[in-house]
């Protein structure tokens, strides 16, 4: 019976009506490639890519040309890295 209640709650998490957020998670990404890669590497498979950032879309390269790192070791390194030029934080809707 407690599986019935669950059912008539609704989805644990609202989603909402807007206009879809422009760009790609930074995750997906990330999962297309392997580890490790060189930057360049990256730039020239992914580099068109834009990517969801607190800033608004943003393309790939753009972003790696102002990352110091020419060889990520780790997907976790690569994350990591992007993410401290783009930063964190909420990524804005069109509602915002």
């Amino acid at each position: 019976m407690a599986d019935d209640e669950e059912e008539d709650e609704g989805p644990a998490v609202e989603l909402g009506n807007g206009e879809p957020v422009e760009g790609a998670p930074l995750a997906r990404v990330a999962s297309r490639l392997t580890w490790g890669k060189e930057k360049s590497y990256i730039v020239d498979r992914e580099g068109d890519a834009v990517i969801r950032t607190p800033d608004g879309p943003r393309e790939l390269a753009d972003v790696l040309n102002e990352v110091d790192v020419p060889y990520f070791e780790s997907r976790q390194e690569f994350t990591d890295e992007v993410r401290a030029v783009v930063g964190t934080g909420p990524v804005p809707t069109a509602d915002e």
